[in-house]
């Protein structure tokens, strides 16, 4: 079987497409035969040695897939060979076949794409956790999505108007506006790029706090981080939650007199943690975000479908911050 791996840390390009030894489940194994596999920007952290986790190498990225049961091990029940599933891996993803824990199996619901369901369970699983259980969202608030037209950012939007927030959309094009309006953005705004000097900083928190209203933004949805994290930290309301999910603009310092200032919250969010501490909760989450895409509430946007072959040049797009919704590496 083929596998597209890492053999030593660098950027996409170092990436080889590699022969390995077929797979056969062992007991309380299941053996998923891959058929798509979403792109996220731990992807492209991880094959740089700059994500939580550091693999043994070779390895193959790619944290979600969606494909269909190969082979089952002994003891294992519930799961039928030929069986559409969805699968969370953290790495692995980007092969022919794969090792998946039946626990962390779900079923691909029928007439949904495997594009579609190799790019739900991150970027919903993270967003539901963020609003619900770091953010508090309640209806009527206000959310300020940052980054808003990649794959969280979008989900993020979904789920705040889900669960009856105003949503403010802040993105770095018109392009991405309109990707940000068609999930249900109240408003957007457009940021310049990053980096910032005092003056442009000063200028991104005004901005912000006329997008979010005279009372502010009672969540702040931060996947960005960089030089957008103060000046959004200035337009949050009185007892607002900053919440900090990712940094692909860089790791910001931010001036904690704010927080005095406004009696917030910075909190952190790492739901693959959650997930792992508490996979109660986390299951129900997750069954939520099943109902609310058999509702038509949220539903992966799919924007860009790579080859097998082109799984690089896939990262190095996320890697470029240019994504719009998910990007999908198509597999079998």
């Amino acid at each position: 079987m083929r596998a597209l791996v890492s053999k030593a840390i660098g950027g996409p390009e170092t990436l080889e497409m590699v022969e390995l030894p077929d797979l056969v489940a062992g007991p309380g194994q299941v053996v998923v035969a891959v058929k798509a596999c979403a792109i996220n920007f731990p992807d492209v952290l991880i094959i740089e040695d700059k994500y939580q986790f550091k693999p043994e190498r070779p390895f193959a990225p790619g944290g979600e897939i969606a494909g269909t049961i190969d082979s089952i091990g002994e003891g294992v029940t519930g799961w039928s060979v030929g069986d559409r599933v969805i699968a969370m891996l953290g790495h692995g993803g980007l092969c022919e076949k794969v090792i998946a824990d039946p626990a962390k199996l779900y079923r691909l619901p029928e007439g949904r794409s495997f594009a579609e369901g190799a790019s739900l369970i991150l970027t919903y699983g993270t967003t539901i956790h963020a609003l619900l259980d770091r953010g508090h969202i309640q209806p009527g608030q206000t959310l300020l999505v940052l980054g808003a037209a990649g794959g969280v950012g979008l989900a993020a939007i979904e789920l705040g108007k889900a669960f009856g927030a105003k949503v403010v959309a802040a993105v770095s094009s018109e392009e991405k506006a309109d990707a940000a309006k068609s999930a249900g953005a109240d408003d957007t705004l457009i940021y310049a790029r990053a980096p910032f000097d005092k003056a442009q900083s000063k200028a991104l928190a005004e901005q912000f706090k006329a997008a979010v209203g005279r009372y502010g933004a009672h969540v702040i949805y931060d996947p960005v981080g960089g030089d957008y994290a103060e000046p959004a930290l200035r337009s949050i309301a009185w007892e607002g939650r900053y919440l900090v999910v990712g940094f692909p603009a860089g790791i910001p310092k931010l001036p904690l007199n704010l927080t005095l200032l406004k009696s917030c919250d910075v909190c952190g969010v790492f739901w693959g943690a959650f997930a792992a501490r508490d996979p109660k909760a986390n299951q129900a989450h997750i069954e939520t975000l099943f109902d609310l895409w058999a509702e038509g509430k949220i539903a992966p946007r799919v924007t860009e479908v790579f080859a097998f072959e082109d799984g690089g040049k896939a990262i190095a797009k996320m890697a470029a911050r240019g994504a719009i919704g998910k990007l999908v590496v198509e597999i079998g």
